[in-house]
């Protein structure tokens, strides 16, 4: 098989193609075909060394869609529509950058679509960390108003159209004037231009600050969403968009404004219903909800692909489609 393989932390060409056997189950795996794989920010740092517990050479990617290819324990039958995502796939065994790929069972969801493969994977990981940061970290209400920090990333984009799914009202911050339409299009009624300083943009709209902020940039921008969000009000800090996300020499006191609740989200798979995910799907097939999806690229343009992503260049979320001989 075809895969696209990670000797050691590097530049994009650092992700090689490579002809790999094709990886035969264990006991409580299951084997996929993939046809579709989501990029991520997990898989940047991956290459950049910045993750731990890593070894290699290493497959990357922590998540795809395709079917299942092989179900030694049951469970699964050959040929069902699937997606799977984290458990450390793409990190501690080898994950979605290949034909094939097998992974631990529990990180596996059946789904039923006829919706090209293409954005069924561009769905999984996006909608994992979406929703589940509105949900677990935030616990989002109609009627509340969200402010998305990083609101042109793929999870960005997702999550202002599941805020305004609930009935809250959403307010989403990009540093190019040129992407404002962009998040309008995509359902944002505030977009709001990042100058650094947000927090006197979201008090000139609403006095008191915002009820909920999603915090996808990093270390970098959370004192000012901070700033932005009322007392008794929640940040929820997902997103790690600008590489950083330790806060040196943290003094709690000193640095959150008294009565903001700041909280975090990192989910896996079972976090993510498979009836929201089916749900999800049965949205987009009747055009209710639509996937923010920046571009389709070919396996072997996997450098590409990482240098736009390095350099923030997308607007949405960026997939490898694979091409199966045959």
């Amino acid at each position: 098989m075809r895969a696209i393989q990670l000797d050691a932390p590097g530049p994009p060409e650092a992700l090689r193609l490579v002809e790999l056997p094709v990886p035969e189950p264990k006991p409580g795996w299951v084997r996929l075909r993939v046809e579709a794989c989501g990029l991520n920010r997990s898989e940047l740092h991956l290459r950049l060394g910045m993750s731990r517990g890593v070894t290699f050479p290493r497959v990357p990617g922590i998540e795809c869609a395709g079917v299942v290819d092989a179900a030694p324990d049951g469970g699964f039958r050959p040929g069902q529509q699937v997606v799977a995502m984290m458990g450390d796939m793409g990190r501690t065994y080898d994950g979605g950058y290949a034909e094939y790929t097998v992974v631990p069972a529990r990180n596996v969801i059946p789904i039923s679509t006829s919706l090209p493969w293409e954005v069924v994977g561009a769905i999984p990981e996006m909608l994992q960390t979406a929703h589940g940061s509105l949900t677990v970290g935030l616990d989002l209400r109609a009627g509340q108003t969200l402010l998305v920090r990083g609101g042109t990333s793929s999870v960005g984009l997702a999550a202002a159209l599941l805020a305004r799914k609930v009935g809250a009202t959403v307010l989403a911050t990009t540093r190019q004037p040129d992407r404002l339409a962009a998040l309008a299009s995509h359902g944002v009624d505030h977009p709001l231009l990042d100058d650094g300083k947000v927090a006197a943009q979201v008090r000139a709209l609403y006095p008191d600050g915002v009820d909920a902020t999603l915090e996808l940039v990093g270390t970098p921008t959370l004192p000012d969403s901070l700033r932005a969000t009322r007392v008794h009000g929640t940040v929820c800090f997902t997103g790690l968009l600008s590489n950083q996300w330790i806060i040196p020499d943290f003094y709690p006191i000193g640095y959150l404004p008294s009565g903001v609740r700041l909280t975090a989200y990192g989910g896996e798979a079972s976090d993510l219903p498979a009836a929201v995910l089916q749900e999800l799907l049965d949205d987009v097939a009747a055009g209710r909800f639509t996937v923010p999806i920046h571009r389709v690229y070919a396996l072997e343009e996997i450098a590409e692909a990482h240098r736009a992503m390095e350099a923030n260049e997308a607007v949405g979320k960026q997939v490898v489609r694979m091409r199966h001989a045959g």
